[in-house]
């Protein structure tokens, strides 16, 4: 069993820079994927940045984000983190990180192949 706790959201004016953590308990996310979903009122979750396994290396980003986000491990301290630059109001939304020990690859999968979930962190791009 993973928990999984993020912290990091609020609001931040458009152009600003934001980093989100995601902290695992429970297991080492070592041998998990992992994935950033947001979700944005009236739109479909987004993938935004995802992960395999840690052997693996590669990062995913959605082209909404790419070169702006950036997704990074820290295997000691058993956390993922998502930092955010450039930051457009379009990027408002509700954060999750997302675990599976069963997803090899480094896409985004369906929200709903993620086993384990945080409760979400608040971003809010506004002037």
């Amino acid at each position: 069993q993973v928990q999984l706790v993020e912290s990091g959201g609020g609001l931040v004016q458009p152009g600003g820079s934001l980093r989100l953590s995601c902290v695992a308990s429970g297991s080492t996310l070592d041998y998990y994927a992992i994935a950033w979903f947001r979700q944005a009122p009236g739109k479909e979750s987004e993938g935004v940045s995802c992960m395999g396994p840690s052997s693996d290396g590669s990062i995913y980003y959605a082209d909404s984000v790419k070169g702006r986000f950036a997704a990074s491990r820290d295997s000691a301290k058993n956390m993922v983190y998502l930092q955010m630059n450039s930051l457009k109001p379009d990027d408002t939304a509700v954060y999750y990180c997302a675990a599976d020990p069963t997803i090899a690859t480094m896409m985004c999968e369906s929200p709903g192949r993620y086993h384990y979930w945080g409760q979400g962190t608040q971003v809010t791009v506004s002037s």
